[in-house]
């Protein structure tokens, strides 16, 4: 009872993964600037009042999906030209880390929208991203790779403090919705796979490579042509996605795991194509990997700053010789 008791108090203590949620942030943002930045030429044409999917269409199919979309509030231009330009901009700022968990909320409806728009263009990430933003909502993803303004915490000071004390809870309660998220993710994804015949035979990688919308020109063509690579690729995507949630349970496994499922979805990524839904997953991955990420971080930082001490110290060299003067009187 006391090693039960000690974990909650733990729990709703200590923030945990603060450092992944916050990469996850930053990068679903990126994938949602992205998209937004790889139609931008073709917004009339795709997302317009005049587009591929006629208006008066594309408000009918809302409307019966029981759905909603701010391009369908009105066939003016200028209206989408606003939508779409507000949305681009907020997904930057998402990027970027600024506007807090407000920013994060109107990135999601600017993101449902412009999916709802043109549903032909999705690629099986945007069904992850619609579940994991708003989970992220919760967590304390701001914390790092952001701007920050210290406008949250002089709010959050003025909060009660049995408000504030809810805090911690509910980014770990974030924390585990996105980790249990992809854990399901991965393992519908390899339980589905198994009743394939293909996936059964180990061909089903064949047949995925020599379709020519998922081909990449000189690499796919190797792979499929190699007998053992198939196989192997065949089997080996099935058990890693049925045993995923096995690996990161065990915490000296977990991190493995998690690397494991980046190099598949770079893979999946670079041979077939689908950018957005391997950026996707790798985001939503960087929860199992917090630690890893929070060393590469202060790696990455100390680099940065380390030119500017040189500099420093080069230019007040008496203060240097201070420095060390005290160091050998400590030693």
């Amino acid at each position: 009872m006391r090693k039960f008791i000690s974990t909650v108090d733990r729990w709703s203590s200590v923030p945990f993964g603060v450092v992944g949620v916050s990469g996850t942030r930053a990068l679903l943002g990126f994938v949602g600037l992205m998209f937004y930045v790889s139609q931008y030429a073709d917004r009339d044409y795709l997302f317009g009042p005049d587009a591929v999917l006629p208006w008066r269409e594309f408000v009918a199919q809302v409307h019966s999906n029981g759905s909603f979309s701010l391009y369908a509030w009105s066939s003016s231009q200028a209206w989408f030209q606003l939508v779409f330009h507000l949305g681009l901009i907020t997904a930057l700022m998402v990027t970027l880390g600024i506007g807090g968990r407000a920013g994060l909320a109107c990135h999601w409806v600017f993101l449902w929208s412009l999916y709802e728009r043109q549903p032909v263009l999705l690629d099986g990430g945007d069904n992850l991203a619609y579940l994991v933003l708003p989970m992220l909502l919760a967590t304390r993803c701001y914390d790092r790779f952001s701007f920050s303004t210290g406008r949250a915490k002089r709010l959050g000071r003025r909060l009660p403090t049995h408000v504030r004390s809810l805090a911690t809870p509910l980014h770990n309660l974030g924390v585990v919705a996105i980790a249990s998220q992809m854990c399901l993710v991965y393992v519908v994804s390899g339980l589905y796979k198994v009743q394939g015949q293909m996936w059964q035979d180990g061909t089903a990688l064949f047949y995925v490579l020599r379709v020519p919308e998922f081909a990449f020109p000189g690499v796919s063509d190797l792979i499929y042509h190699n007998d053992f690579l198939v196989v192997a690729g065949t089997y080996m995507t099935v058990l890693f996605l049925v045993y995923f949630p096995l690996g990161v349970l065990v915490p000296a496994l977990r991190p493995w795991a998690a690397a494991m499922s980046i190099s598949f979805h770079v893979a999946i990524g670079l041979c077939m194509g689908l950018t957005g839904f391997a950026l996707t997953m790798i985001a939503c991955d960087l929860v199992f990997l917090d630690k890893a990420l929070g060393k590469a971080a202060s790696t990455v930082a100390n680099l940065a700053v380390r030119p500017i001490r040189r500099a420093r110290n080069e230019k007040e060299p008496g203060a240097r010789a201070v420095e060390v003067t005290l160091a050998e009187e400590s030693v």
